[in-house]
């Protein structure tokens, strides 16, 4: 294929949903984006475990900690998109903590422009996604063993995005 016609390549508008809040560290964490194109990450309990310690140790302060669920919520998120940002176009992430979504994408922007400064903040919206969503269904998948993620998160891995 050429690179005038992959330029023209149409974006996909993707839906991601989690399975496996982020803070509850007795469970895998599951993120998925879906819609034509899929793509999963897990982050095994253990590591979350890790690193909210590795965390909590280098943010004493009260506020801060509040904010650690939402650091590595747009960490995963981070992660999930790293490789994908190219053909992405809008990105409809689930409603996951109400009131804190421009807490989230600013965080996950910061993560986003490191790597691609031209990325347009307007193309990450929170809306729910049901169960009917192709997102849903392939988290849930790799969340009960039924799909293999795509990627295994490890300790070093996600430390580096925080």
């Amino acid at each position: 294929m050429s690179t005038e016609r992959a330029a023209k390549q149409p974006l996909h508008t993707v839906e991601v949903d989690q399975s496996g809040k982020i803070e509850q560290t007795n469970t895998d964490t599951v993120l998925a984006f879906a819609n034509g194109i899929s793509y999963s990450i897990r982050i095994p309990a253990r590591i979350k475990r890790s690193a909210f310690a590795y965390l909590r140790g280098h943010h004493p302060e009260v506020q801060e900690r509040k904010m650690l669920p939402l650091r590595m919520f747009a960490a995963g998120l981070y992660l999930l998109f790293r490789s994908h940002l190219a053909c992405l176009g809008v990105i409809r992430i689930d409603v996951e903590y109400v009131g804190r979504e421009a807490d989230i994408k600013a965080l996950l922007l910061r993560l986003i422009w490191r790597d691609l400064p031209s990325f347009d903040a307007n193309r990450i919206v929170f809306h729910h996604v049901g169960k009917g969503s192709s997102a849903h269904a392939v988290a849930a998948e790799v969340a009960k063993s039924r799909r293999i993620a795509d990627e295994i998160i490890s300790l070093d891995t996600l430390l580096r995005a925080l």
